[in-house]
């Protein structure tokens, strides 16, 4: 019953979500540091990634968005990885296991961390699937994007450039 209720209300609110338009924008100000347990294992703290450009990319499973725009952040990720750039998947939902289970079909190398308590999320103000932010080499956000369609990526990718130049 409560997998049926967790579901139920995923659904909803994926519909909901889905019905946000998407939004870009510039930020401001210092990005909320964090200490979060990953996939492999490890925690990883976002302030230990200071002096590289940093993706925070803020998903669900449940999410179709979600799951279209990992494989290309993961090229992303895998492009510009040796100059100082760094996807982190931010996973929000609760029970883990549906979110193991999608990495298990749809492995990325960039490291997937999670939000079990959605501690995180609340500090970024994360209110639709997916959301990401650009962190830049000091540690300040830089762009903030809501939702995903196709060609975003290419949005990505010019902010993700810039930041890497300056």
């Amino acid at each position: 019953m409560k997998q049926f209720i967790n579901q139920f209300f995923a659904t909803v609110l994926t519909g909901i979500l889905l019905a946000m338009p998407v939004t870009a924008g510039v930020v401001s100000g210092a990005a909320p540091d964090f200490a979060l347990k990953s996939h492999s294992g490890n925690n990883i703290r976002l302030s230990e990634l200071r002096g590289e450009v940093v993706l925070i990319n803020f998903w669900a499973s449940w999410c179709g968005p979600c799951r279209q725009e990992m494989p290309l952040l993961d090229e992303l990720h895998n492009k510009y990885k040796a100059l100082g750039f760094t996807v982190l998947g931010v996973n929000v939902e609760q029970d883990t296991y549906q979110a193991r289970k999608l990495l298990k079909d749809m492995p990325v190398s960039f490291p997937v961390l999670f939000d079990e308590s959605s501690v995180v999320s609340k500090q970024y103000d994360v209110i639709a699937m997916p959301s990401t932010v650009l962190v830049d080499r000091n540690g300040n956000m830089r762009y903030l994007h809501k939702g995903y369609k196709p060609g975003l990526e290419e949005v990505y990718l010019e902010q993700v450039r810039e930041l890497i130049r300056e």
